[in-house]
């Protein structure tokens, strides 16, 4: 078998067998799993490979690292090296995972999240852990984070970071690592999900001008993608379809003064159907209270809203209360 009959794979196998198993394990140490195991399929299939061949591989080698000169990696070309062994779609996958966001450590990759990507996930973490992150990132990162999370929450992530000391190597590794396998893995995993579910995530968190002003425009331009974010996005007039047992669970979680101002930009018809799953003296109370607003400004009006919105989802997600889809259900006599 001449050399230039051995694909890539093989030739390096060849190689790794011909210079001992000492220097060989020295290299695999060195290897990615994905490479060790592709490496070992061509060594346990190579078969009998002719002393010229073994020669001219080496040979090979050889003067292709001595006309190298100076080496300069990047993920350009390490791109293009796992592209000649690799099929396309594993190396997009390995390139997703070495790249992550922009940056060169864990930290400078969280301050290329999105605020309220991380703050999402962060609120379901230890306080403790959170001063850690928060003190890790870049401090206008930080405020942005803070300020997403549930108030009574941060003012626990607030106390801990001022009666933080020196975090210890052992702990700071620990978030680290948990980061890396939990969160940076699912947001790898969530780039490549559905844009429409991902679009209509972000308009649910514009305000409504905003959000107005852009469905409008897409509309022009494609009706159909335009149809079909306004179909997945959650708002505050959905709540409707929450069950009336739902609806009530919802309202003992959602603070007083919030869920005035809420109402305050709200139907009629929704305002009544939160009224109708209220006490007669709670709602009575909470029609003063709108009454007592006064006019408000409607960015106000759109966060406290959204804030609504973001606990009914959470406590959807969590089996706490059910939405339902809205249609009719068909009865069998």
């Amino acid at each position: 078998m001449a050399s230039g009959l051995l694909t890539g794979p093989q030739k390096a196998a060849a190689l790794l067998l011909a210079i001992g198993e000492e220097h060989a394990a020295g290299l695999f140490a060195r290897m990615h799993e994905d490479e060790i195991r592709d490496l070992s399929v061509a060594m346990a299939t190579l078969g009998t490979v002719p002393a010229n061949a073994i020669e001219d591989v080496c040979k090979d080698f050889s003067e292709q690292l001595g006309q190298a000169g100076s080496l300069t990696g990047s993920f350009e070309s390490t791109e293009r090296l796992l592209l000649k062994t690799l099929s396309p779609d594993r190396v997009a996958l390995i390139m997703e995972e070495i790249r992550g966001p922009a940056g060169r450590t864990m930290w400078d990759k969280l301050g290329n999240v999105n605020e309220a990507v991380l703050a999402n996930y962060l609120k379901n973490e230890y306080p403790q852990t959170v001063a850690v992150v928060l003190t890790k990132v870049r401090a206008d990162h930080a405020a942005r984070v803070l300020s997403l999370l549930p108030e009574g929450f941060a003012m626990e992530v607030v106390m801990r970071m001022l009666r933080m000391e020196t975090v210890q190597k052992e702990a700071l590794e620990g978030v680290e690592r948990t980061l890396k396998m939990e969160f940076m893995s699912n947001l790898a995993r969530a780039a490549r999900r559905d844009a429409h579910e991902m679009m209509a995530e972000i308009f649910n968190n514009l305000d409504r001008a905003a959000e107005s002003r852009i469905l409008a425009a897409l509309e022009e331009r494609n009706r159909d993608s335009a149809e079909r974010i306004r179909g997945l996005m959650f708002t505050f007039e959905d709540l409707q379809r929450v069950d009336g047992a739902g609806l009530q669970t919802l309202l003992r979680s959602v603070e007083k003064d919030k869920l005035a101002l809420a109402l305050k930009g709200a139907s009629e018809t929704l305002r009544e159907l939160f009224m109708k799953n209220l006490t007669e003296r709670a709602a009575k109370l909470l029609r003063d209270d709108i009454a007592g607003l006064g006019p408000v400004r409607l960015r106000d009006v759109d966060e406290a809203q959204a804030m609504i919105v973001a606990v009914a989802k959470d406590m959807s997600a969590a089996g706490t209360i059910t939405l339902q889809d809205g249609r009719d259900e068909e009865m069998v006599p």
